[in-house]
Parts: structure tokens; sequence; C-alpha cells
């Protein structure tokens, strides 16, 4: 993965970290509205990090696909993954 490795990884500490905070509050039966805001939060995290994956993929494996079968190839695999996004 060519993506800013230690961004990534902070970032998905960081939603790890909600998770479990998720969890305890969940545990101690805490207000649903208070637990649906930190489970939008981790979502938010979690779709930053695919966007900074998939972006470093356009940027290096998709830019520097060395044939035009090997592009089309990645850009076909990105398109059924948008497909998959978009449901």
């Amino acid at each position: 993965m060519q993506a800013e490795r230690e961004k990534v990884l902070r970032l998905m500490k960081t939603a790890r970290g909600q998770m479990d905070g998720i969890i305890r509050m969940m545990e101690e039966d805490r207000y649903c509205i208070d637990i649906s805001t930190q489970l939008l939060a981790t979502e938010a995290i979690l779709n930053k990090v695919n966007t900074e994956i998939l972006a470093a993929h356009l940027k290096s494996c998709v830019a520097d696909a060395k044939t035009d079968e090997e592009r089309n190839e990645k850009i076909e695999e990105m398109t059924a993954l948008l497909a998959k996004l978009m449901k």
C-alpha cells in the first residue's frame, strides 16, 4: 500500500479506539443517540481511510501500470469497487 502509511495507521487506531468506546457505551446501556453519533464518527474515519487508500492506488498502481492491458485491469477493479461503494 502506497498510502501515507503512518496517517492511515493512526486513523485506523483511532477508529479502533472509537469502536472500543462504543462497545463500552452499549455495555453501559448509554443513550442510543449518543451511540449512533459515535458510530457515525467512526464511519467517517473509516471512509477517510478508504479514500486515502484508493487515492494511493490511483496514484501508484494505476498510474504506474506498464501496459494498456494492465491499466485497463486496474481501472476495471476500481470501477467494480466504486459500484460496491455506491450501493
